[in-house]
């Protein structure tokens, strides 16, 4: 990207006049690790939970006590009393109606979940590179197709705009507007007991505008629907990618696009406003594997290929018995049997051996035999 596009152009309030031009942040080349987004994500979003917990007492408001045993039923608290179907009923336990839960929840749970600050630098990294292709951005769902150039760069006069009318007008003349109109379109009742507890409607997210001061942007635009404001020296993962996905659609303000190569440094200097920080690296240089391996300097050192071998899967089943080359593999001098006994065969068939009657197997007795057991 930082070959095809060096500088980004800076647009005037009008939305067609390139007022300016601003060197492309190093951030924007950083790599793009949905992996790590995604687990950071997670982590970050568990900081704002409320505790919950169920009632100590819950369960466990009745009078209840065992009976013991000899009495034929399970030796579990029973209410006491009689002429109602609870008189008798099982109490307390887990298993019971009307019992308290199994290990009912407290309030003083660990809710938060620390994460590294490398790790969540480098998720927001990756999210800024990913929020400047326009084919992630338009797969998150933003509609992108009309605006000039992504990430969209507009003047810092746009800072002192002070009227939502005003914020509007700009939007319209940048093509962005209709991001908006996603997002009012969108506004639906939500589903369960969420419409009971303040959060009666949902809808998607719109752009997130950046800045670098607040002289009024921030009370022009916070009324549009789904369209959020953050500092650049504040940006927060949350926002760069809701619900971990990758690919918001941003609009900058010069101001804070020129900005970012403090912040987060370039490749070859480090930040100036973060502590002994460098951008992460690629774990490749050129991710394009098949135009490596078919290169020239690659393909006249490798060896050519051979001829392909189409090899049976290792699970088939052959019956030695039946196959004589598993029975070799199993039983080499298996082979030697087997030709000796093909040769022994052909010489019979052939009437050069005849069968050689075993010594001392002669049915007759011997006359010696015979004269010793009628002399007794």
């Amino acid at each position: 990207m930082s070959a095809a596009r060096p500088v980004l152009n800076v647009y005037a309030e009008c939305g067609k006049n390139v007022s300016a031009t601003v060197p492309l942040p190093a951030v924007f080349k950083a790599p793009i690790r949905p992996d790590i987004v995604n687990f950071v994500h997670t982590n970050m979003a568990k900081n704002k939970r409320q505790p919950y917990a169920v009632s100590d007492k819950a369960g466990e408001q009745t009078s209840a006590e065992s009976w013991g045993t000899g009495r034929a039923v399970a030796r579990i608290p029973r209410v006491n009393g009689s002429g109602t179907h609870r008189a008798g009923q099982a109490a307390f336990g887990n298993m019971c109606r009307g019992g308290r839960m199994f290990a009912p929840t407290k309030t003083w749970r660990k809710w938060h979940v620390k994460t590294n600050l490398n790790q969540k630098r480098f998720a927001t990294a990756s999210a800024l590179a990913a929020s400047a292709l326009p084919s992630l951005v338009m797969a998150r769902g933003h509609r992108v197709e009309k605006i000039e150039e992504v990430p969209l760069v507009i003047d810092d006069s746009v800072e002192k705009v002070a009227k939502t009318k005003d914020a509007v007008a700009l939007l319209k003349a940048v093509n962005a507007y209709a991001d908006v109109v996603k997002v009012s379109n969108s506004r639906k009742l939500r589903a369960g007991k969420g419409k009971l507890r303040n959060r009666r409607h949902r809808q998607r997210r719109g752009p997130l505008v950046i800045y670098n001061e607040d002289n009024g942007i921030v009370k022009a635009f916070r009324n549009l629907p789904g369209l959020e404001l953050v500092n650049v020296r504040r940006l927060n993962l949350l926002q760069l990618a809701p619900g971990g996905h990758l690919g918001r659609f941003i609009i900058w303000t010069k101001g804070a696009i020129s900005l970012l190569d403090e912040l987060y440094g370039t490749y070859e200097t480090p930040a100036t406003l973060k502590k002994d920080y460098v951008l992460p690296a690629h774990i490749m240089t050129n991710p394009d594997v098949n135009r490596l391996i078919n290169s020239d300097e690659i393909q006249s050192v490798v060896r050519p290929a051979g001829n392909k071998v189409q090899k049976r899967p290792f699970t088939q089943k052959k019956n030695p018995l039946k196959n004589q080359g598993v029975m070799n593999r199993l039983n080499p001098y298996a082979q030697v049997l087997r030709r000796a006994e093909i040769i022994a065969s052909e010489k019979r068939a052939a009437g050069k051996v005849t069968k050689v009657q075993k010594k001392g197997t002669s049915g007759a007795a011997s006359k010696k035999f015979l004269e010793t057991l009628n002399s007794a």
